[in-house]
């Protein structure tokens, strides 16, 4: 099953080794799910967590830098060809929404669903990490 992580997800579980995030992260590459990424999302993780302030001490940009190369290659590059703009409330937002709906992706995990109300519009569903992490505790 394919999904894709908005970019608060992975803040999160930089910063945070107890949360679901971290957990959900951990678990790449799994069985059970595959992110999906787009270029333009890969921009945004690159320019979020490059940030000094969402690095964690002694973790300088290189080391994150690896950190998201290996997300991405544990994921499914998706050319996105239809740009559904504007359609979130978030301009920003857009380019998330896009990349699930042209992989084919059920849902977009992340810590900001308000964000994200209107994907079920267009078949996708927006869950906080914790949500699906049960979803996959109790998917067949």
């Amino acid at each position: 099953m394919r999904v894709v992580l908005d970019t608060s997800v992975l803040v999160a579980a930089v910063r945070s080794r107890h949360g679901a995030s971290h957990v959900l992260l951990s678990a790449l590459p799994s069985p059970r799910f595959q992110p999906a990424l787009s270029v333009a999302l890969y921009m945004e993780w690159q320019a979020v967590l490059c940030r000094p302030e969402h690095r964690l001490p002694g973790v300088d940009a290189a080391q994150m830098q690896g950190f998201l190369r290996y997300l991405a290659s544990v994921s499914h590059l998706q050319d996105v060809h239809y740009l559904w703009r504007p359609f979130l409330r978030d301009p920003n937002d857009d380019m998330v929404l896009e990349c699930a709906v042209a992989s084919g992706a059920r849902f977009i995990v992340t810590h900001h669903l308000k964000d994200f109300q209107r994907t079920q519009e267009l078949g996708v569903q927006a869950l906080s990490p914790g949500r699906f992490l049960q979803l996959l505790e109790h998917a067949p």
